[in-house]
């Protein structure tokens, strides 16, 4: 979470994230090329990693699968799947509850990007919205 959130505002914009234990989901706005700004993330990680890890041994496959958000309708759709995913796993019941998610309480990240407003997605954890969180147990 630390490397994702330090290269915020140098290479992407962070819009929402979820850190799975073996895969991660970003929505992000890059501020450098798409292929750059993914970079930022895994190399920074990896290089952390390999330093305190003492270890040469490779990460991440090569590439990245991405998509570009067409307007507020798929921008809400890919937040609540990025929200889902813990929960899906089983991992929590609700997003909030998931550390290494931008649903948990308090989380720092940047706002809806200005083309998708003045649609009401601004605050896509607000209780209209919550029940696509929740565990279909």
């Amino acid at each position: 979470m630390e490397t994702l959130h330090s290269y915020r505002g140098r290479g992407y914009l962070l819009h929402e994230y979820v850190l799975m234990p073996d895969h991660f989901h970003i929505l992000i706005t890059p501020i450098v090329t798409l292929e750059r700004a993914v970079q930022f993330i895994k190399g920074g990680f990896s290089f952390r990693a390999k330093k305190e890890l003492e270890s040469p041994m490779e990460i991440w496959q090569r590439g990245f699968s991405d998509h570009r958000i067409r307007d507020a309708a798929d921008y809400l759709q890919h937040v609540f799947y990025i929200l889902r995913n813990p929960v899906g796993r089983k991992l929590v019941e609700s997003a909030a509850e998931y550390l290494y998610c931008s649903g948990f309480l308090d989380r720092e990240k940047d706002e809806v990007p200005q083309w998708l407003k003045p649609h009401d997605i601004s605050d896509p954890y607000g209780t209209a919205e919550a029940v696509p969180f929740q565990s279909k147990s």
